[in-house]
């Protein structure tokens, strides 16, 4: 391994290749779930430099591992234990290429950070609508990667509908030039939605064209308090009705949740003049469009009195500025952080046929309860699109040890309640190495054949982050079969 990391050493300068302590940063996933091992983690600053850096791994018989921001849920992008993998870090390509806005694209590398590539798309007078609560520090090609969904799904679609073309280096060290802006391109297998998603398992992302929007000129945003669960659904419905194509985000999140930002965030608040009675859930709305005229504000403020009237309401507090708006999307972005800062949470990822949404929190939190009293629960998520966060802290009481004590047999619970629901069991977040034995336990298996056989046809030699969605770590070793 000497003479290889000499190699990584000509190729990148001994600043990029990094060892011990100062690897160390890169070998625990986000959460602190897991710490892998590495033989070094690499910072190449160009597509060529990963190929070169793939071709030397598969040479020497060693598996690589792509990292964006490292912002995942699942050790997507965290080395197994064998010690027989690299990292390879990509946030040193962080060049936007070009921005195009008669065609509303632009073409980023990999390793730029989510947030500034909302930024160039702005100063163009465009949007790029992907946002997320870490969109400051994660990167674009790990949202590829994962097909990240985020905020504003409901109207724009997850990562994957917002990509148009992809550069990516296969496990071979090859480079497919695959950047274009077309929106039209029925040329044979697509080969860039093989890529997304993927989780680095196939190839390394290094560059994307992806889809810019016009910028909107307004926003209306509310928050509003409910009820119950189907007032919630009810409320979508009325919304998508009257609201139309206007309507961006539709958030959903417990009682319970907001009161553990606010009581864990001394700086945030409720913006109720006083805390709605009988408020169960609350939503946050959001409108977008291009016009910044009194019309849409009439339409936003109309569509509340409605379902006031109707009964679906408590309450709502319309944002009056745009900070008063950063400050309601800050409560909701506020959730996972505050969460953390808690205790240890049984986190669930999972989607669901909205009209099912309440029948099936309704049933769980029963079930919940009756196999481990005194369970928090902390529900929110992105009800435009099905997709729940259905988390739980233990008992007040309860130690770190004994709520992940708990873990695997509330996990079982709920991921056969959403498979025989028609859901899913993992909505956003990806597979990871957390979320293997799920999927193995859910795809049928022709699906599992299915993918097995792609993944042996594109790296035969399993050096691309192996023990990641098909196979457990302990089976992860790379071998040179080929």
């Amino acid at each position: 391994m000497h003479r290889l990391l000499l190699q990584f050493e000509a190729l990148l300068g001994a600043d990029h290749v990094l060892t011990g302590e100062a690897a160390r940063p890169y070998l625990t996933d986000w959460r602190r779930m897991c710490t892998g091992t590495a033989i070094a983690v690499l910072r190449p600053a160009s597509t060529h430099q990963v190929a070169y850096i793939v071709r030397l791994c598969r040479q020497a018989g060693v598996a690589v591992v792509p990292q964006g921001g490292n912002t995942g849920q699942v050790a997507a992008a965290t080395p197994n234990g064998d010690g027989n993998s690299v990292v390879i870090s990509l946030r040193r390509l962080d060049r936007i290429r070009a921005i195009d806005t008669d065609n509303d694209t632009m073409t980023v590398e990999a390793g730029c950070i989510l947030q500034n590539v909302q930024h160039a798309a702005n100063e163009a007078d465009r949007l790029f609508p992907l946002s997320l609560g870490a969109e400051g520090s994660c990167t674009i090609g790990g949202n590829l990667a994962t097909n990240a969904g985020g905020t504003q799904v409901l109207r724009y679609g997850n990562t994957r509908d917002l990509a148009l073309g992809l550069e990516v280096v296969t496990a071979q060290g090859e480079i497919w030039h695959g950047i274009h802006g077309l929106r039209k391109n029925n040329t044979g297998y697509d080969l860039r939605d093989l890529y997304i998603g993927s989780e680095g398992t196939l190839g390394i992302i290094t560059a994307a064209t992806l889809k810019l929007f016009p910028r909107p000129k307004a926003y209306q945003t509310s928050l509003l308090a409910l009820g119950s669960l189907p007032d919630a659904v009810s409320l979508l419905r009325e919304a998508r009705d009257q609201l139309g194509a206007d309507l961006t985000g539709f958030e959903i999140m417990s009682d319970a949740c907001l009161t553990l930002v606010v009581e864990t965030d001394l700086q945030q608040c409720l913006p109720f003049a006083t805390r709605p009675a009988g408020a169960q859930w609350y939503v946050l709305i959001e409108t977008s469009t291009s016009q910044n005229d009194a019309s849409a504000h009439n339409s936003h403020v109309s569509f509340l009195e409605q379902t006031m009237q109707a009964g679906i309401l408590i309450d709502a507090v319309i944002a009056s500025s745009q900070s008063q708006r950063n400050a309601f999307w800050t409560l909701r972005e506020s959730i996972t952080l505050a969460l953390a800062k808690s205790a240890y949470c049984i986190k669930h990822d999972i989607s669901l046929p909205v009209s099912t949404i309440p029948a099936f929190v309704k049933t769980m939190d029963t079930a919940i309860e009756k196999r481990y009293p005194g369970a928090r629960l902390m529900i929110f998520g992105h009800l435009g699109d099905g997709n729940l966060h259905y988390n739980l802290l233990g008992p007040a009481t309860a130690t770190r040890a004994q709520v992940a004590e708990q873990e695997p047999g509330i996990q079982l619970l709920v991921h056969d309640a959403v498979t025989a629901a028609g859901g899913s069991i993992s909505a956003e977040q990806g597979i990871g190495s957390r979320r293997i034995d799920d999927m193995l336990r859910y795809k049928s298996g022709t699906e599992l054949e299915l993918m097995r056989r792609i993944k042996h046809a594109l790296d035969p030699n399993n050096i691309m982050n192996p023990g990641k969605i098909l196979e457990s770590s302990a089976t992860a070793t790379p071998s040179l079969d080929s």
